[in-house]
């Protein structure tokens, strides 16, 4: 469970590093959001400020989770909101998978079925 989490970890830094890098207006887009801005506009910018936000609240999860860093008290709670981020990350699957951006297909999809396989190994510990 500590490797899954670490694993997980290491991606969200790397996710987090190249949403950073798009909301600061890296000609990557075509990576992120469907593909169809290489430069993202104000609006998905904002979206992968969330996303940074969105990483940092399961990187917490999963590390309280795991004993690893403990910031949210281990319970019920936890164990849902686990649950719940593996469900997000299933359906981040899917939706990358579907991406009309063949970068993005080739890219995220593999990166999110890692993050889902290491949600998963962390819910069931």
């Amino acid at each position: 469970m500590i490797i899954a989490t670490l694993l997980a970890v290491f991606t969200l830094s790397l996710l987090s590093l190249f949403q950073l890098s798009l909301a600061l207006g890296a000609p990557m887009g075509q990576f992120a959001w469907g593909g169809k801005y290489k430069v993202l506009p104000r609006n998905l910018r904002i979206g992968s400020i969330l996303s940074l936000i969105i990483y940092l609240g399961i990187a917490i999860c999963l590390l309280s989770k795991s004993g690893s860093y403990q910031i949210i008290q281990q319970g019920t709670l936890l164990n849902i909101l686990v649950w719940v981020i593996f469900v997000y990350l299933v359906l981040g699957i899917f939706m990358n998978a579907i991406s009309r951006s063949k970068r993005e297909r080739y890219t995220m999809t593999p990166i999110v079925i890692l993050l889902a396989s290491c949600a998963l190994t962390v819910a069931l510990a």
